[in-house]
């Protein structure tokens, strides 16, 4: 218990993600700042869900609405139904010294909150929704709110937390923000639960081969994760390995055919490709990590990508699209390969050559997965980076420092 705070101050966080509702890199985010921030002060966490946690050190609670009486579109409820949690976040007394959003799902929440109670707001930018453009095909004219909502408290906010440079970078681009204001603090990661660890019983639960090696590739079914791309790869790897795609929750019913039907393609051509079409569990994800010879992520946008971090500690080699803050993750040629996205569409922001992006893609895995000793030496680089910079302990001590500076 924080019965005396390092810094006599308190933090509320408002979130979409939080444990047991988790399925993306921000609601991981939250869940380790969370701990490392309640280790220096009070917080308090508000979030979408049944959550309910009362400790003096951090406390959580969830926000559930009833939408059954929802006569809108099916895509819009998700919308309406974020502005309606924002809402009850408020009217439930804020008494922070400092109100912190994550995701634009929450930041109407944020603006009530600062200008209603007069505490400043801190927005982390885990992704934008301009660069986002196919979430159209998710929101329809959401969309337009969502974009809105996420530059109106961007640019009213007090502090603007950027995940890596290249989101920095972003945020300077698209809206009118004092560069001052804008503070590059990274994701990280907690090396004594993520690393390697025995990985059969994963394995021997998808029929995974534990004598042939595979390419793994972890993550949601979206246009932003570029799993088609690694689909479309899969008839350009060389032959005697598995590929293991654990990729559930579609964006779309579209995404989720394209998928499919790339799946079912690539198959006909390929023993050995095991389609994990769920979202699984920390414990089970960090056995895929630990059982993979080469992790892929062929996203074409992604602010931090906190799962090459994952893969990295479990001492996997990442082969990953060299976009956002992917660069500033992994090192090329010392833990794993950059693949360059050559040029991007504006609309709908997918490679300019899809086919070129696909086969390099498949250039670097071939190169890894022919070199045994490259791989394990990419690997054992890759646990010493994510141990020696990207501490949770670290991360929560600078937004901690930031929130204080807020604060004077």
């Amino acid at each position: 218990m924080n019965s005396q705070p390092i810094y006599p101050m308190k933090t509320l966080l408002l979130t979409n993600e939080y444990p047991p509702y988790t399925y993306g890199g921000a609601g991981v985010h939250v869940e380790y700042l969370s701990r490392e921030l309640s280790r220096l002060m009070p917080v308090e966490v508000r979030c979408f869900g049944d959550q309910k946690v009362e400790n003096p050190d951090l406390s959580v609670f969830g926000t559930q609405i009833d939408m059954g009486g929802y006569t809108c579109p099916k895509n819009l409820a998700s919308v309406f139904g974020s502005a309606q949690r924002c809402l009850n976040f408020n009217t439930r007394d804020v008494d922070a010294d400092v109100v912190h959003c994550h995701t634009w799902y929450t930041h109407l929440g944020g603006i009530m909150a600062k200008l209603n109670y007069g505490i400043p707001l801190v927005i982390t930018v885990h992704s934008l929704e301009p660069l986002r453009p196919w979430k159209r095909e998710q929101l329809g004219g959401g969309y337009d709110f969502s974009c809105w909502v996420e530059k109106t408290a961007i640019e009213m906010a007090d502090a603007v937390i950027a995940v890596s440079e290249g989101t920095k970078n972003d945020v300077l681009k698209l809206f009118h923000v004092d560069p001052a204001k804008v503070h590059i603090i990274y994701n990280g990661i907690d090396p004594t639960e993520y690393q390697k660890v025995d990985p059969s019983p994963a394995l021997k639960k998808y029929g995974i081969d534990p004598q042939k090696p595979f390419v793994l590739f972890v993550g949601r079914i979206t246009r932003q994760k570029g799993i088609v791309y690694l689909v479309n790869a899969i008839r350009h790897l060389d032959p005697g390995f598995q590929v293991v795609l654990c990729a559930g929750a579609p964006d779309t019913p579209e995404i989720a055919a394209e998928m499919k039907s790339a799946v079912e393609a690539a198959s006909k051509e390929r023993e050995g490709i095991f389609w994990i079409d769920e979202m699984v569990d920390k414990k089970t994800v960090i056995q895929l990590y630990s059982g993979a010879d080469v992790f892929c992520c062929p996203s074409i946008y992604e602010p931090f990508g906190i799962i090459n971090l994952e893969a990295m500690a479990c001492e996997t080699p990442v082969v990953a699209s060299s976009v956002g803050g992917i660069p500033e993750v992994i090192v090329h040629d010392e833990t794993g390969y950059l693949v360059p996205v050559s040029q991007l569409h504006e609309s709908p922001f997918t490679p300019l050559r899809p086919d070129d992006f696909s086969k390099d893609l498949a250039h670097q895995i071939n190169r890894l997965m022919s070199h045994p000793d490259r791989r394990e030496a990419f690997g054992k680089a890759g646990r010493k980076r994510a141990v020696d910079t990207f501490s949770w302990a670290s991360i929560a001590r600078q937004t901690a420092d930031l929130y204080a500076s807020l604060a004077k």
